[in-house]
């Protein structure tokens, strides 16, 4: 009878064991479906964003070497490659802050019959990049320590995929624009 209920207790420790690493692998899995939803969102944001400022750098509003500037920012940080792609979106981020920056920018947008909408285009797609990166680090955080814990470490819960990088770009938004 011994020997039945011992089987019996270390059946169940087994299945309870099965059970909680079930369960971390699944939790694994939908947090890297998470991060994956979180790259596409922010990549669509930085794509929304540079797509707003090649807008208005074509609008005719800005002066030419102005619109020259914030139009070739626009298109590195859409070409960019990924080992170049936070250098670029980081540009664009300062580009845009010294062209909002400019003396009387906002009279010269309310003037044209289309400035009021492109201001507030802007001011949306700059806002979706700064909350999409920080969702997107968020989930990378998340991610490495669930990778990190000594269970998923050891059974390879994670399989052999690296470490999520956070992206890391300077998003602060021009001073007009975040002050409303």
């Amino acid at each position: 009878m011994t020997t039945t209920i011992l089987i019996l207790v270390v059946g169940v420790l087994v299945v309870l064991t099965a059970v909680y690493i079930s369960w971390r692998a699944g939790r694994l899995d939908r947090l890297h479906i998470r991060l994956e939803t979180a790259q596409a969102a922010l990549d669509a944001a930085l794509l929304r964003r540079a797509a707003v400022c090649l807008e208005l750098a074509g609008s005719r509003i800005l002066d030419p070497a102005t619109s020259l500037v914030l139009a070739a920012a626009a298109h590195e940080a859409r070409t960019a490659g990924p080992d170049e792609r936070e250098h670029a979106e980081s540009d664009l981020s300062k580009t845009l802050r010294a062209v909002v920056g400019q003396e009387r920018f906002r009279e010269k947008l309310a003037e044209h019959p289309a400035g009021t909408a492109l201001m507030e285009e802007l001011d949306t797609a700059v806002a979706k990049v700064v909350y999409s990166r920080r969702f997107f680090n968020n989930a990378v955080a998340v991610t490495r320590t669930a990778q990190r814990r000594w269970l998923a470490r050891t059974l390879r819960l994670a399989g052999h995929t690296d470490y999520p990088q956070f992206f890391e770009i300077d998003d602060a938004p021009p001073d007009s624009l975040a002050a409303e």
